[in-house]
Parts: C-alpha cells; structure tokens; sequence
C-alpha cells in the first residue's frame, strides 16, 4: 500500500529536510508534492535523485491527499491545519500552535507513539526542536528511576530560528574577517561568535516562551510530574542542538547504570568515553538520525542525581525525522489508510 504525501512549507530549512527524510527513508509513497507560498510557485527542490516543482498552497486541492508534513509556522498551520483536515488528510505539524491543545497529541515515537490511538482533531504536533532529542533521552531514565527534577541549559543553533537566521551568522561571521560593519536583523544582539541567553519573547516570568514551552511539552509528552527549569540559549553554530542536563531521580541510579540503559534505548547513542574528545558536538551529529549522549556522570550534590550532554541534528529529530517517523507510526499501527 502506499500514500499520497504533501510537504507544505517545501523550500525552508524543514521543508527540505522532511523531503530529504522521505527519500532516505524510502517512504511508502506513490506521490510526494512540495507546497509552499505562491511567491514559491514553480522553484524546484530536491527529491532524491530528481527534483519537485513546488505548488502553491493557495491554489492547492488536498483531496485525495493522505497525509501532510506542515513546517511553514504557525500563521499558516492555525487556519490551514483544520482546512486539510476536512479534506481527508491527517496532518502532522511542526509549528507551535497546536502542541499544548489538549485534543492534539504531541509525540515523540520512542517515548509516547500509544498517543497516536487518541487523534480528535485530525492532527499530530511535533514538539520543539530542543524537546525531542532531550525526551528521548529522558525517557529509559524516567522508566528505571522515575524523574523528580530536571534543569536543563540548551546550547541551540540558529537554523532552529530558520535561513533567515543562518543567513545573518554568515553575514557577520563573514563580516568580522573583512571589517565591515556587524548588522544585526533577526537576533537581539550579534550572534557570530556570541552567545545570546533569549529564544523568543519574555514572559512576566522573566522566562522566554522557549523556555515555556520545554517546561509545558516536556510534561506533555514524558511526564506531567517532572519539574523542569530552562535556560534556553542561541550560539553561532549552523545545525544541532545541545544540552547540559542535571537530572534528579526519586529512586538510586548510577551512572554506569544509565549508561547500559540508554545504550539500549531506541534512537540513542552513548559515546562517553571519559578522554578529549570522548564525546558528541554538532559538527559530528549533523546528517545523523541519532540522539547522541555523552558526559554521563554522577551528580553528588543531591541524593539520586545525573548529569549528562544531550546531542541532536535540530532540523532532523527535533523537526523532519520525527514527523516522518510518526507518519510511519500511523502506518505502522493501521491508522493511515490510504485514501
């Protein structure tokens, strides 16, 4: 049996790489159609080893249409989504609108694919780019131990914030070696060899709604007794995410044990050799399908406490990977029937 897949939002940096995830992964599809705004009517993208002519969204008919990968925000997904839907197609979506809806399920395959029993709405959301790969790590722990607390301090990269973004730490980067002027558009403050301690706007809190939304899908998806605290932070690195994890646990956990555990996980790998270099960074994760943990080690200033280094290729697990990943699980599972 196969499918029929659109991917709206086709020419971004997740557009492109769920196309990229579909043929690696050798989706079942009959047919895959690239979407996007009319202004993108007729630009080519790449599809395995040919191309697709992207179609506008506009003008676009979903019928017969059996499931759509949406990575074009919120501003399109929030009156778009429903629209699909009462055309017969499941959506699976990347933007931040409908991850807290209670009748929408928020999933991480190798933490929460029973969610997907449980579809009201005809739609699936993806959770933020940070919050999947720290879930899948999280999960093995919180089965063997039960979690208590979490603080976490991510180290995001700017493709989380879109091209635009990638575009401006090639400008400055560039512009620092040639001494011309820094413009700072996108970010706060300059971002080519800085660091900027914001994602987002702030709350009352003084949290940013990134830091919001780890706390609020964490518990969603993993656990809603887990206390967890953020501190979500923009570096000048191209693609992936990392994190600094301190973990507290209600029962005894030692860190050779968490390490035999997540080395048998679904969708982790340990490399943690306690040596230079004996560890994951971005550069060694880009590309990759993994969620890479490293620095695992015991937290000797609370009772049962972890603290670990969580690594992941953002446009991949935290965004294309893990919608086709449920995709697969809808198939797998004989809810996606081919329309």
């Amino acid at each position: 049996m196969s499918y029929k897949v659109a991917v709206v939002g086709a020419t971004g940096n997740v557009g492109r790489e769920m196309l990229n995830v579909l043929a690696q992964r050798q989706f079942p599809a009959r047919e895959v159609v690239a979407l996007a705004s009319t202004r993108s009517n007729g630009t080519e993208v790449s599809f395995g080893d040919g191309v697709l002519k992207v179609k506008a969204l506009d003008y676009y008919d979903f019928k017969g249409t059996d499931i759509v990968l949406m990575a074009a925000g919120s501003a399109i997904s929030k009156p778009w989504a429903p629209k699909i839907v009462a055309q017969g197609a499941l959506v699976i979506d990347n933007a931040s609108c409908w991850r807290l809806d209670r009748e929408v399920p928020l999933v991480v395959p190798e933490v929460n694919a029973h969610d997907l029993d449980n579809i009201k709405k005809g739609i699936i959301a993806n959770p933020n780019c940070a919050i999947a790969q720290l879930v899948v790590a999280l999960k093995p722990l919180n089965d063997e131990a039960k979690i208590k607390r979490v603080v976490v301090a991510t180290y995001q990269s700017v493709s989380g914030a879109g091209k635009a973004a990638m575009d401006e730490l090639f400008r400055q980067t560039r512009a620092i070696f040639v001494a011309d002027p820094i413009e700072t558009e996108h970010f706060t403050k300059q971002i080519a060899f800085n660091v900027i301690p914001q994602i987002q706007e702030f709350h009352a809190s003084g949290y940013t709604n990134e830091e919001f939304k780890m706390m609020a899908e964490v518990q969603k998806i993993l656990d809603p007794d887990i206390q967890l605290t953020a501190t979500c932070v923009r570096v000048p690195v191209f693609v992936g995410h990392s994190e600094a994890v301190n973990v507290e646990f209600e029962r005894p956990i030692t860190a050779e044990r968490a390490r035999a555990i997540l080395r048998e996980a679904p969708g982790v790998l340990v490399v943690d050799k306690r040596e230079d270099g004996g560890y994951v960074t971005p550069i060694e994760c880009v590309g990759e399908d993994a969620t890479y943990v490293s620095r695992i080690r015991k937290d000797p200033t609370v009772e049962h406490g972890l603290s670990l280094w969580v690594v992941s290729d953002n446009l991949r697990k935290g965004a294309a990977l893990n919608a086709v990943q449920i995709a697969e699980c809808l198939i797998n599972r004989k809810i996606l029937k081919a329309a």
